[in-house]
């Protein structure tokens, strides 16, 4: 399974995240597109930050199963929030699936970045992540 730790000689994390995420031999690493908060229809989950992060997580979620894989072979995740006024409902959200995927704490390694825009004006979130599947 994948390895998450964060050494001694450093800070601590200052959020939901491990500084340090290592894959095993026998994994393959899985690039996931960056993935916004669209249901399957196409539509958005809603118009704010809080709803399209929780469905962008959902749809990792899905994208993973369709591996056979969960959120725990998650090894990267990169958050892009368009705007700091978007953080707040993003880490909400996030807070929420992350005790559901991650209740002892063992988190990810995860980048958050505010930008000036996604690529659509309606987009709050994206997220995209790396995860290490077992070979079959």
């Amino acid at each position: 399974m994948v390895r998450r730790w964060s050494p001694a000689g450093l800070a601590p994390p200052i959020g939901q995240y491990s500084h340090l995420a290592g894959v095993p031999a026998d994994h393959e690493l899985v690039f996931i597109s960056g993935q916004v908060g669209a249901l399957d229809d196409g539509t958005l989950a809603g118009p704010d930050a809080e709803s399209q992060t929780r469905q962008a997580f959902a749809n990792i979620e899905t994208l993973l199963a369709s591996l056979g894989a969960e959120p725990g072979h998650l090894v990267k995740l990169l958050t892009l929030v368009a705007g700091t006024e978007h953080l707040d409902g993003c880490r909400v959200a996030r807070t929420e699936v992350f005790a559901r995927w991650y209740p002892d704490g063992d988190w990810p390694a995860h980048s958050l970045a505010v930008v000036a825009a996604l690529a659509a004006p309606e987009l709050a979130v994206e997220i995209e992540g790396v995860a290490a599947v077992p070979r079959r």
